[in-house]
Order: C-alpha cells, then sequence, then structure tokens
C-alpha cells in the first residue's frame, strides 16, 4: 500500500457486508483503511458491521463502528456527531447505503417506493446536509455516493423505485459539486455495473446461468466484484482526483458504452 490516505478520516455508511459475499462498503472499508485512513464504519446491524471492523483490526488499521439508522435524519446527525467525537474531523463521506425497489409504475407498492427513496437517495441528502459544514470549516473533503447503471438505461429487471433512487443520487451529485466547489468540497458519483457482490445476491444468491450471462454483456467479458469498485471509490477519496468533480462514473466493464446489438456476438458466444 502506498499511503494514499494518511491521516484522512473516512465515514461509509452500510459499511458492513450480507453473508460471505464481499460488499461495496466492505472492500471499501478495507481498502481505505489499507492506504492509512482512519475508517467510520455505519450499518443499522451491529454484525455486519463487526465483519468489517474486525478484518480492519487484523490488518492494524483502525476503525470505529457506529450502528446507526441513516435512512433518518437524528441518525445522520448522530453518526456525524460521533464520528466528530471519535476522530476529530470528516476528509471522505462515502454515501454507500442502499436497498432495492422492484416493479413497474403499474406496480409499486407505496411502501417500497418510499424504502428505496429513504434508503438510497435521502440518505445521501441528510449525510451530506451534516457532513458539508463540517469538511468546509477544515478545509474541504471529498463526498462520493454510489449510483447504478440502471440509473442510466432500463436495467435487466423492473426496479423503478430503485432505478428513480439512484437516478437522483447522480443529479445530486452533480448539483453538489456546483453549490459546494468552493468549498473544495469535491463530490462525484460512481454508478456499477453488474458487479458480483453482496448487494445483488442478498434477497437470492444469482443462478449461475444469469451471472454468466451478466458477464458476457460487458464488453470486456470478465465478472466484476465489489473490490473493482473500492478502488475507484480510493481514487475518489484520494488527492489523485483533485480536479475530479460533478463526475458520475460507471464501474461496468464498458456494459454503459454498448447498445444491445453491439454485444449480441457476445451474449452467444
Amino acid at each position: 500500500m502506498t499511503d494514499r490516505l494518511k491521516n484522512k478520516v473516512a465515514l461509509i455508511t452500510g459499511a458492513g457486508t450480507r453473508g460471505e459475499i464481499v460488499g461495496i462498503g466492505q472492500a471499501s472499508s478495507i481498502l481505505m483503511a489499507r492506504e492509512g485512513a482512519k475508517i467510520l464504519i455505519n450499518d443499522i446491524d451491529p454484525e455486519r458491521a463487526n465483519s468489517t471492523l474486525s478484518q480492519i483490526k487484523d490488518e492494524g488499521g483502525e476503525g470505529f463502528i457506529v450502528v446507526e439508522d441513516c435512512t433518518r435524519e437524528d441518525g445522520c446527525k448522530s453518526i456525524i456527531d460521533k464520528c466528530l467525537d471519535q476522530f476529530g474531523k470528516i476528509d471522505i463521506l462515502f454515501n454507500n447505503v442502499g436497498s432495492v425497489g422492484s416493479g413497474m409504475v403499474t406496480e409499486i407498492e407505496e411502501e417500497s417506493w418510499q424504502k428505496s427513496i429513504d434508503s438510497n437517495l435521502k440518505s445521501a441528502v441528510m449525510m451530506s446536509k451534516h457532513a458539508v459544514p463540517i469538511m468546509s470549516e477544515s478545509g474541504g473533503g471529498s463526498i462520493i455516493n454510489i449510483s447504478s447503471i440502471d440509473a442510466i438505461r432500463a436495467g435487466g429487471s423492473k426496479n423503478v423505485p430503485y432505478s428513480v433512487a439512484k437516478a437522483g443520487i447522480s443529479h445530486l451529485t452533480r448539483i453538489m459539486a456546483v453549490h459546494h466547489g468552493r468549498q473544495k468540497i469535491r463530490v462525484n458519483c460512481l454508478a456499477p455495473g453488474h458487479v458480483h457482490g453482496s448487494f445483488p445476491n442478498s434477497i437470492k444468491k444469482i443462478p449461475e446461468e444469469i451471472r454468466e450471462l451478466r458477464r458476457k454483456a460487458g464488453p470486456l467479458g470478465t465478472e466484476g466484484d465489489a473490490w473493482d469498485v473500492a478502488w475507484a471509490v480510493v481514487f475518489l477519496a484520494s488527492e489523485e482526483s483533485r480536479w475530479i468533480s460533478g463526475a458520475v462514473i460507471p464501474v461496468d466493464a464498458g456494459l454503459h458504452a454498448a447498445s444491445p446489438l453491439s454485444v449480441w456476438d457476445n451474449l452467444n458466444e
């Protein structure tokens, strides 16, 4: 490791993981710790949070857990306050928490819609609301949001609540980058593609034939995992990206660049 984030404090929401497959929040927490950052691990499930903290500590890193619900503004404020109590500052905010939301508009249930908006979009808004003033006072920082390729175009499943919430995250990123640039706060967004991680396997494990189809759909023809996204998080958190703000970056094996017919041969290989 190169100490790219030495003396930085990183706050990651949804930093635990579900089951045996590593998730983006956990992978990002571990990589940022390896690069020298102190990690505030937020998750609503203490067992998930502890799985991340244990690995960070086993590798000699420093972390601290805050079990709070970041879909509520009071929870967000509590997370920020506890981070300041523990580490004294916030340099990096990774708004990673999210949840699924399925159905076409004719099928959506109000509860499912609201849950998806709250977890994917409201959480990022409220965490940022309370983090931005802290970052501004200390000279700036980096905020990283997590969107999806489903926010860019229709995905492989009918998931209006999730896709719309993630599209909101992408636009929130651009707005915040403009509003807070003079405070030396960079705001960027990652849009993962068909990552094989804990999130897409959270309801049920992806069947092998679908997993293979997802791999073939990407022009690179390789399967991505949480670590591939996490390295992009590290880049956006570091000074290497100091002149990048307002960007929505696909991490998707080139899938966003393709049309269905352009990958026809790949799908039938």
